[in-house]
């Protein structure tokens, strides 16, 4: 089984934000694949689904980012999950604007959420498919990545979001070692 977290805050103040991307891009694999988070556990809104056979639970946080760690950590007791069977979808401050790169055992780059699932976990062994969301200086960090997407921002997401929901496929599918070097290169 593979445990698919995507991160952000829940409520309707946070739709549209830079943090939220993890929900965005879980949302609209759900659309593409006509699911729906319709069940909550253990403070968290999921489904499962399958690809190629290989089961899969997508889980949408609701403790707010900076507690995420604690609702990842209950799912992967429950589950008896190993960390290479978990990917976190987050944003990243460091990346350009619609970039992504594929980790695993790496810093958390300041990211509250990242590490309190550290803390939570243990561990670093899991997988991240990091999105950029650029930075401006002009802004206060917790301002930025609470503010929402410009229009063309989520033009540019809404194109991209077809290649990501393709990397989510692939982590169920290939090893995460196929999936740094098929990924972590220029899109075009």
């Amino acid at each position: 089984m593979k445990l698919i977290v995507g991160l952000g805050n829940p409520g309707e103040k946070y739709i549209n934000t830079r943090h939220n991307i993890g929900f965005q891009l879980l949302d609209y694999i759900c659309k593409k694949r006509n699911l729906l988070f319709e069940k909550e556990k253990f403070n968290a809104k999921y489904l499962f689904t399958h690809v190629d056979g290989e089961r899969v639970l997508l889980i949408k946080p609701l403790s707010y980012m900076n507690l995420s760690g604690e609702v990842v950590k209950k799912y992967v007791d429950y589950f008896k999950l190993l960390p290479e069977d978990i990917l976190i979808i987050q944003d990243d401050l460091d990346m350009d604007f619609g970039k992504i790169k594929i980790v695993v055992n790496s810093r958390s780059g300041g990211h509250n959420g990242i590490k309190n699932i550290e803390d939570n976990l243990h561990t670093k062994a899991y997988v991240r498919l990091k999105i950029g969301i650029s930075k401006d200086s002009k802004y206060d960090i917790k301002d930025y990545v609470l503010g929402k997407f410009s229009e063309n921002e989520l033009i540019e997401l809404n194109n991209i979001y077809e290649y990501l929901s393709n990397i989510i496929e692939d982590f169920c599918l290939i090893s995460v070692e196929r999936l740094m070097n098929k990924y972590n290169t220029k899109r075009k």
